[in-house]
């Protein structure tokens, strides 16, 4: 559980350097909710030159240290060299050959994750998720795809839903290369070694709200299996607030044999993909390139998952992704939903879609004994801290918007009260338009209006819900509107 040892905000006189209370309570009463945890640290800015106090990161609490304790090396590494052991995993190859092809595959796949149900108390269910994909680019003949998907249903709120990828096909030199070795221990048995871990470890104990394990196929060719996935999610009406791909994160080493062990990329847009021309304006006048639901998202991430109980350092990367790359993010991040992509910190190119070869005395290829096994428990617990604190937390506010009907030198909130049973309130955040990261924290209690004694010309507003645990959302950044 987050505490705070400080008593909490005391009834004070407003002024222009404090926050007004909420429209639809009383001074007195907003003057004296509890402070209910740490706020989130966001770059370490902060001070007492505004209203509200620093921000602070969320600490993890006690079970969620326990549930990390339990991310197990020796699976990981034992799922990846498995994995490797098909030959090839290319979405073309063999779908009925009980030992190589994309087919074996699935379905120890399957069975591995069907596994953990019993220990699940009925919560965590097992599909596969197929369709016919017919001839298209790098897809020369109908071709089934089949995804891979466990759902972990929550108990309180399991219509809002987290979704974790990694994609289980392969590919060497050649894309269309199906018979030829493409072992894909790092791109990307890593990413799956880390989903099914998690899926393992989290099916254990109740979570609040419901988070999908999948394994998608076709990531390779063009990105089907997360395509269809997240399009049928889209036409189900799924309210996923937050989805993750780990996709080549199985190695702390470059090309150039230089190591970063403690460190995992997260790309995150800004500019939105499914943005409209409608969108697009608003935020050419607002200036809110820099908060995307995506780069709010990768914020939470910081909060939650940088710390000594993952061991691990998250760099954000301020672009949907590398240069000629994608991952099964894009796939989420079109249909509206923020999303991001986990990948090792630098990479070792010899050992990505290669064919498995010796050229001068170098190895070639994406074998297993390139992985380094330490470095991916590492990712599984960033993902886990994350995963763990969006399910257990509060919802993203919805319909937040920052009232600009009138000219005035101060600013009014609104949003929509979340429905969780354990809701306790919520927290302005605010920060100057040059910086990155949210710098303050306002609590305004359990209110759905409030007005800030600070110009809305010249600062960043965000709003998030905080529980009674001292769990808290991702920040929700307003639009304008009455």
């Amino acid at each position: 559980m987050a505490s705070d040892e400080s008593p909490g905000p005391q009834p004070t006189k407003p002024t222009r350097r404090t926050f007004l209370s909420a429209a639809t309570v009383t001074a007195a009463a907003a003057a004296t909710v509890p402070l209910l945890a740490e706020p989130a640290v966001a770059g370490g800015h902060g001070g007492d030159d505004g209203p509200g106090r620093p921000t602070r990161p969320q600490s993890p609490d006690r079970e969620l240290r326990r549930l990390l304790d339990e991310v197990d090396q020796r699976r990981i590494e034992a799922i990846v060299r498995r994995l490797a052991a098909f030959g090839t995993r290319h979405t073309l190859s063999s779908q009925d050959d009980p030992q190589r092809g994309i087919g074996a595959a699935r379905d120890w796949i399957h069975q591995q994750l069907q596994g953990y149900v019993a220990g699940s108390g009925g919560r965590l269910t097992v599909e596969l998720q197929s369709y016919i994909q017919q001839s298209a680019s790098r897809i020369p003949v109908p071709t089934r795809i089949t995804n891979v998907v466990a759902t972990l249903r929550g108990t309180t709120s399991p219509n809002r839903v987290y979704v974790i990828t990694g994609h289980y096909d392969s590919r060497c030199t050649d894309v269309m290369d199906f018979s030829s070795d493409a072992p894909g221990a790092d791109d990307d048995a890593s990413g799956v070694a880390v989903l099914m871990e998690l899926a393992r470890v989290m099916s254990t104990r109740p979570i609040e709200a419901t988070v999908v394990f999948a394994a998608v196929a076709g990531e390779e060719q063009n990105l089907y299996g997360s395509t269809y996935l997240a399009q049928q999610y889209k036409a189900a009406g799924t309210d996923i607030q937050g989805m993750f791909s780990n996709d080549i994160v199985g190695s702390s080493r470059a090309d150039d044999g230089t190591r970063d062990p403690k460190s995992v990329r997260l790309f995150a847009e800004g500019v939105p993909t499914s943005e409209t021309p409608g969108q697009a304006s608003t935020r050419q006048s607002v200036g809110g390139e820099n908060d995307s639901p995506s780069r709010q998202l990768a914020r939470f991430v910081s909060d939650v998952a940088d710390n000594s109980a993952t061991g691990m350092n998250v760099r954000v990367i301020y672009r949907r992704d590398r240069y000629l790359r994608g991952s099964d993010h894009i796939a989420f991040l079109r249909e509206g939903w923020p999303a991001g992509r986990f990948t090792e910190p630098n990479e070792d190119f010899a050992h990505q879609h290669q064919d498995v070869r010796v050229v001068d005395g170098k190895q070639f290829g994406d074998l297993p004994e390139f992985c380094d096994y330490g470095y991916i428990t590492r990712v599984a617990r960033v993902n886990a801290a994350v995963l763990w604190s969006l399910a257990q937390g509060p919802g993203t506010p919805k319909r937040a918007t920052i009232v600009t009907t009138n000219l005035t030198n101060d600013t009014e909130l609104r949003w929509e009260r979340g429905t969780e049973p354990d809701l306790a309130g919520y927290e302005v955040l605010w920060r100057e338009t040059t910086e990155p990261e949210w710098t303050h924290a306002i609590e305004v209690g359990d209110v759905t209006t409030v007005t800030i004694d600070l110009s809305k010309d010249n600062v960043f507003f965000g709003i998030r819900a905080v529980d009674r645990d001292g769990h808290r959302s991702p920040v929700a950044f307003p639009q304008p509107g009455s």
